[in-house]
């Protein structure tokens, strides 16, 4: 009865969210007949609005990014059809999948499907789960596991998301934690501890958006105050020594704990190679992180005379993971063959059932990048870098709680947290002027990183977001549901937080009063969670 209601209730609002879109397209419509143009306005946010409420409501991701994309085409090209379905398929889909960048991240996640499939075929997986159940006897512990590893695999966030689930997959599934809550971790170490991380593929893309400045020097200083990574870690840690979850989160935990059988399920149904050891899943694991680092440090100029920071700095992390992981996957191969796991031919069979466990993220990827160029042509980035400029000058007290908001929306509506650190970090730079003594312009340009983090966590349409559902394996819109809640918690603390750092101006201050205000709020979600029991 219950899913009646609730799917009845789905319909209800999908019909009420297509209807006003129908009527905002109309109204559209009728400005560009009048000969009003549609870019750099708000009309710009609808396309990624569209896709996302739609998202969110019927759980399905492919028909609502493709609406949203349509959306788009007609927003840009004033309801021409031959002009839509050009600026679709030409300039959105196609050219986002000619980008040398997007092409390099599909590279990288089909030679990684293709790495999973031979570590599972070689029994590697499934000796680490009997390992880590043998040495790792509670739930909390796969947890804190799994918090270490997100951590310790700081380089680049899509690495960490595809890595730390290969390999915490079989752990947490012996201990009955569901593929939401592994998402969950996955996602909150990939992101959130990139962006704290001075030697990371974001600490270089955040320095290189800087000018007249240290770009290094400023990324370090503003860590502190990057109340949104910081009190993700805590929320992490909180949220698995207290033993309670809320939300959908916990109705997922709920169900996976009356489903214990599952894993063993799961295990049952496929054949497992006797002859794997933990060593057939470790190695080639300890090799990847290894070749992309070495592979990221060369596209930086390590090799031809660069520090090893600056080669960090001026990496290409999309063709720096290609050559890691081409060279990883070699190297696995060659190390099955030669302990005689798998045949040659059954190596070369992974390939290809790899290339099928990616089909799914790679037509998300697709689709979200396609969406991003629609917003892109319409000048949303131009229309809220005007909003942030008028009010810079006028709140300067508030403007770390405002550009985080600015931030997060941004963010969330576009899917990327980049491209919101290229449009926000030079307007706030250039409010301030390149004054590394400007304690205030510190501040306000690690609001922008958190708030980055914040809307790409929330987004579906996130890249990230997409990669941590491939890593844990879950649906898409399962992770999104169960995961916003807790992305929202933390997000509101952070708000709080900025509202008296702008005028308090101290982090070791700062700090400590966000962590114990966010310890705080935890605890009170968990004792009014208990009550309603």
């Amino acid at each position: 009865m219950q899913t009646k209601k609730r799917s009845a209730a789905s319909l209800v609002a999908t019909i009420v969210v297509i209807v006003l879109v129908v009527a905002a397209m109309v109204v559209a419509g009728v400005q560009i007949a009048q000969g009003n143009t549609l870019t750099e306005t708000a009309w710009a946010l609808l396309p990624p609005i569209i896709a996302i409420v739609l998202a969110l409501i019927t759980k399905e991701v492919y028909s609502s990014l493709f609406l949203g994309i349509l959306a788009g085409g007609l927003l840009y090209s004033g309801f021409n059809v031959v002009s839509t379905i050009e600026h679709v398929f030409v300039d959105g889909m196609i050219g986002s999948l000619s980008d040398s960048w997007n092409v390099g991240i599909l590279i990288f996640l089909v030679i990684l499907g293709g790495m999973v499939m031979l570590m599972n075929r070689a029994g590697g997986s499934a000796a680490f789960g009997r390992w880590s159940v043998a040495h790792i006897k509670s739930n909390v512990g796969a947890q804190i596991a799994t918090v270490i590893l997100g951590v310790l695999i700081f380089i680049d966030d899509y690495f960490n998301c595809l890595t730390v689930g290969s390999v915490m997959r079989p752990l947490t599934d012996k201990h009955g934690i569901s593929r939401a809550k592994l998402a969950y971790l996955i996602d909150a170490t990939a992101a959130p501890v990139c962006i704290i991380a001075p030697i990371s593929s974001w600490a270089a893309a955040v320095t290189g958006f800087v000018d007249g400045a240290n770009g290094l020097e400023l990324f370090i200083r503003a860590i502190p105050y990057n109340f949104y990574a910081i009190l993700t870690i805590v929320m992490m840690l909180t949220l698995t020594f207290a033993k309670f979850d809320y939300g959908p989160m916990r109705m997922a935990e709920m169900a996976q704990h009356l489903d214990d059988n599952q894993a063993a399920r799961d295990a049952a149904s496929e054949s497992v190679n006797e002859k794997g050891k933990v060593i057939h899943l470790i190695l080639p694991i300890v090799v990847l992180i290894a070749s992309c680092c070495i592979g990221m440090i060369y596209t930086g100029g390590f090799f031809s005379g660069e520090t090893f920071v600056n080669a960090f700095a001026n990496s290409d992390a999309s063709v720096g993971l290609v050559y890691g992981s081409a060279a990883a996957m070699i190297i696995t191969i060659i190390f099955y063959l030669c302990t005689g796991v798998l045949s040659f031919r059954d190596c070369m069979d992974c390939i290809p059932e790899g290339f099928k466990s990616m089909v799914a993220p790679i037509l998300i990827l697709t689709f979200a990048w396609t969406l991003k160029a629609m917003t892109d042509s319409l000048g949303a980035a131009t229309y809220v870098a005007g909003l942030v400029e008028q009010s810079a000058a006028s709140l300067l007290g508030f403007l770390p709680a405002i550009i985080f908001l600015v931030a997060v929306f941004l963010s969330f509506s576009t899917g990327t947290s980049w491209g919101t650190f290229g449009i926000l970090i030079p307007i706030v730079v250039s409010v301030f002027g390149a004054n590394m003594g400007n304690t205030l312009m510190i501040i306000s340009i690690s609001a922008c990183m958190a708030g980055a983090v914040c809307g790409d966590h929330c987004s579906p349409i996130s890249d990230t977001t997409i990669m941590a559902s491939a890593g844990a394996q879950c649906d898409h819109i399962q992770h999104v549901s169960t995961q916003l809640p807790y992305a929202v918690t933390t997000a509101a603390v952070s708000f709080v937080c900025y509202l008296f750092t702008g005028f308090l101006q101290t982090w070791w201050l700062c700090l400590a009063l966000s962590v114990v205000l966010m310890i705080a709020v935890l605890l009170v979600i968990k004792a009014a969670t208990k009550k309603a029991q």
